[in-house]
């Protein structure tokens, strides 16, 4: 399998034949390179963690491909005027094959932010010096409001190897979650210390490899680029035997990663 890191928490998945995109976002506001467009369109289904604004609000330009999200996603569409004709409902502990690839799907739970996080925005001078655009960017976020549990985790497989998909940096209680994947894909965006966030799902997850996504700016004034300076140390430090990947842009890795 291949993994490709599209910006915010958008990723390609391809291996046995099909390629998979995960929670699309389009927006170029604060990219540092533009949407892998072509590539994106060979996409044969795509797999949405969680319906918020980056990880769904832009998925009719994706139709009429299969679409998985969660009942309350399809929803949203449905009020937002999205054609919701190819999207099917998928639930905690479902398996969903596409080609030679399966999903299987586990609860999530949204990252609660913490008063870092959010103070840093609030008294950003640029969110202030562009406080119209932030305004209608949270507008636009309302509309795709979620409870905290309507959060997936996506395990892929290919029968040979496995990458385990967040979109959100939470956990749901009680969930038995698969451990030892050949890549553990997690959102470094929402606290201000993530290298200290992620280790609980390390113990959790106990995977072979960790790549980070969403650390980017990706929808400017309300986010911020997110240092990683310490997350290949964390990673080290809680699994000495894994490797620690910070992906580049629209750059397919093979699986399985190993440490440099």
């Amino acid at each position: 399998m291949e993994i490709m890191w599209c910006g915010a928490a958008t990723l390609l998945v391809r291996g046995g034949g099909p390629t998979l995109l995960f929670d699309p976002y389009l927006r170029r506001t604060g990219r540092g390179a533009p949407f892998p467009m072509a590539e994106a369109a060979r996409a044969d289904a795509v797999f949405v963690t969680h319906p918020h604004l980056d990880h769904f609000a832009d998925i009719g330009a994706f139709l009429p491909r299969p679409v998985y999200v969660s009942p309350h996603g399809i929803r949203l569409a449905e009020r937002s005027g999205t054609d919701t004709s190819s999207m099917r409902p998928v639930h905690a502990g479902e398996t969903v094959r596409v080609g030679g690839l399966s999903v299987t799907a586990y609860r999530g739970r949204h990252c609660a932010f913490d008063v870092q996080t959010v103070a840093r925005v609030l008294f950003s001078p640029r969110t202030w010096l562009h406080l119209r655009q932030a305004l209608r960017l949270l507008r636009q976020a309302k509309a795709y409001a979620i409870p905290p549990e309507d959060v997936l985790i996506y395990l892929v497989t290919d029968g040979i190897h496995t990458v385990t998909v967040l979109g959100s940096a939470g956990m749901a209680a009680g969930e038995e979650y698969p451990r030892g994947s050949d890549l553990f894909v997690f959102p470094y965006q929402g606290r201000a210390r993530m290298h200290r966030a992620i280790l609980p799902f390390l113990d959790v997850f106990a995977p072979k490899a960790v790549m980070i996504d969403h650390f980017d700016d990706a929808f400017p004034p309300v986010s911020t680029f997110v240092d990683h300076k310490k997350f290949p140390a964390a990673v080290k430090k809680r699994l000495p035997s894994a490797a620690a990947l910070v992906p580049a842009y629209n750059v397919w890795y093979d699986l399985p990663v190993t440490a440099p």
